[in-house]
């Protein structure tokens, strides 16, 4: 799923009451946003049942430069982890398993 497919999930949610896809739009571009925000302000965001989003730290390490074969330094950085919570779980548990192309 992609960024319209869920801005026409929430749109086709019959709980959520609007009135257009650009609507629908604001929403997700919302959440996505107060995501945003807590990550920056807390450096985590829990939503009870769905997952917890938090700041992970790597540290530096040495990598290889795929098209020559040299052995490169890369940095420290820090990216955005996510932990599935127990809800999100069992919906995983019963998903279809995606097929893979050969």
């Amino acid at each position: 799923m992609n960024k319209q497919e869920l801005v026409d999930a929430v749109l086709a949610n019959k709980d959520v009451n609007l009135d257009s896809k650009a609507a629908a739009a604001r929403v997700v571009n919302a959440v996505i946003d107060g995501i945003s925000a807590g990550i920056k302000k807390d450096g985590t965001v829990q939503l009870i049942g769905f997952g917890t989003f938090s700041i992970k730290s790597r540290s530096a390490r040495k990598g290889r430069n795929p098209k020559t074969g040299d052995e490169i330094k890369i940095k420290a950085s820090k990216t955005v982890g996510f932990k599935a919570g127990a809800s999100l779980k069992e919906v995983a548990k019963k998903a279809r398993p995606k097929k893979k192309e050969k």
